[in-house]
């Protein structure tokens, strides 16, 4: 019997294996979390990934936000002052958040008179490593500062050559009484992304998401991701984010629009569905949390080249 020559047997077994190897730069990458002036900074080999801020106006914030270029992936105002940024409005969209516009009735969303005010209480956890962890307690205020719920939050960062991303996990809790997100389209997990990555700063800027709908029909639909991409000093790039199927009303309506705000809001039903439904609602009974998964992406290229289809689907076959 005739036997294919050994090189070929061995390349049989090998390769298979081989292509499945992590990306040699992620083997060496090192993340380390320390106390900062602000609250926290996370640094890939010495150099700053990201600064989650215990409070920025009336909430906590991550600012900057750096991807995979070196480059500041949100916006910094109100944060800090660009003079190359064109956009200056909603000073309440400050990089990346998470609050919601009605609970019990209190406007968390905005910033200004009579809003509420969600206050960092402790960090539970700041671990470098791959992972690297910042894990958080915070007390949600009304304007009088009178406790209405808690969150815990644990953000965890990773990265390789060519893509870096962060999980963003959430669990709000009726600890005071009852509490009720209501339906409204201001809310909830927001981004505001750098400025010549709008679509309507007219530079190439596209919101896609894992439906194929794109730009201003993004808005309000339901879908398992959604990707903004667009340039930054001559280079495409993008921001997505990834809705877990454990996450709370899975998938997620997403608040997107050409201005910059790409935000995954499960309470705006309304809104989103110009009346046509409504319950968008969630109570809490004391006790009861309900928790909400995201993974932001930070990628090179726009939704093909950063093969963002393929990170969710890695993303949800992760046990949660």
């Amino acid at each position: 019997m005739n036997r294919p020559p050994t090189c070929f047997v061995v390349l049989c077994f090998v390769l298979p294996i081989v292509s499945f190897l992590p990306h040699p730069d992620a083997l060496a990458v090192e993340i380390t979390v320390d106390r900062s002036e602000g609250g926290a900074a996370v640094k890939i080999d010495g150099r700053l990934f990201a600064e989650y801020l215990i409070r920025s106006g009336a909430k906590p914030v991550l600012w900057p936000i750096i991807g995979p270029t070196g480059k500041r992936m949100t916006r910094d105002y109100p944060m800090a002052d660009n003079p190359g940024e064109k956009k200056k409005d909603h000073p309440h969209h400050r990089s990346l958040w998470f609050t919601h516009g009605d609970v019990n009735g209190v406007n968390f969303w905005a910033e200004g008179e009579r809003v509420g005010t969600i206050k960092h209480v402790e960090f539970v956890k700041l671990s470098g490593g791959r992972p690297a962890v910042i894990e958080t307690r915070n007390a949600w205020l009304d304007p009088d500062g009178k406790k209405v719920c808690e969150d815990h939050r644990t953000l965890r960062f990773d990265a390789d050559g060519d893509t870096r991303w962060i999980d963003f996990d959430i669990a709000l809790k009726a600890t005071d009484g009852p509490v009720t997100f209501g339906d409204t389209k201001e809310g909830a997990f927001g981004i505001r992304v750098a400025d010549t990555l709008r679509v309507d700063a007219g530079r190439g800027g596209r919101i896609v998401n894992s439906r194929g709908q794109v730009d201003l029909d993004a808005w309000g639909r339901p879908a398992e991701w959604i990707d903004y991409h667009g340039p930054i000093d001559g280079q495409t790039v993008g921001i997505a984010v990834l809705n877990h199927p454990d996450s709370f009303r899975f998938p997620t309506y997403w608040h997107v629009r050409p201005y910059g705000l790409l935000a995954a809001n499960p309470f705006g039903m309304r809104d989103f569905t110009e009346g046509k439904q409504s319950g968008g609602e969630k109570t809490l009974s004391p006790g009861e949390e309900i928790t909400l998964r995201y993974r932001i992406l930070l990628h090179r290229g726009d939704e093909r080249r950063g093969r963002v289809s393929e990170a969710y689907s890695a993303y949800a076959g992760e046990a949660k």
